[in-house]
């Protein structure tokens, strides 16, 4: 059983940075993805960034592009998003999730939706941006 654990959150001001880490039970295998899904109270659940661990290929909503990043290590064992220029939007507690996919799926296409086909999924880590 894969086991996803988050940390990282916190406190922020508005512009501030946080780096998110997702540390995983297990390495995975070429088409796999691991995601991470911003959870705010009465919104809907959306990934806003997704990696293919195989490939390194990335996905980002259009509301965190030029500002999130994220990156992987150690084959999915260590994921990492980077969050700069933070703003009160950005408040939400952050999920990490893994899927398998089938080969020749883009990982915009595997990256959609609420994350029902993601498998794996951690605790969470609060990330909270007010003055």
């Amino acid at each position: 059983e894969v086991q996803l654990v988050e940390s990282g959150g916190g406190l922020v001001q508005p512009g501030g940075s946080l780096n998110l880490s997702c540390a995983a039970s297990v390495l995975f295998f070429d088409h796999y993805a691991i995601g991470w899904f911003p959870q705010a109270p009465g919104k809907e659940r959306k990934p806003v960034s997704c990696i293919s661990i195989g490939h390194g290929t990335r996905f980002y909503a259009d509301s965190v592009k030029d500002r999130f990043t994220i990156s992987s290590s150690l084959r999915g064992r260590m994921v990492e998003l980077n969050m700069n220029n933070l703003k009160h939007e950005d408040t939400a507690v952050y999920f990490c999730a893994a899927r398998m996919f089938s080969r020749g799926r883009t990982i915009s296409d595997v990256c959609s939706g609420a994350g029902i086909e993601f498998e794996a999924w951690g605790r969470g880590t609060q990330v909270s941006v007010s003055t």
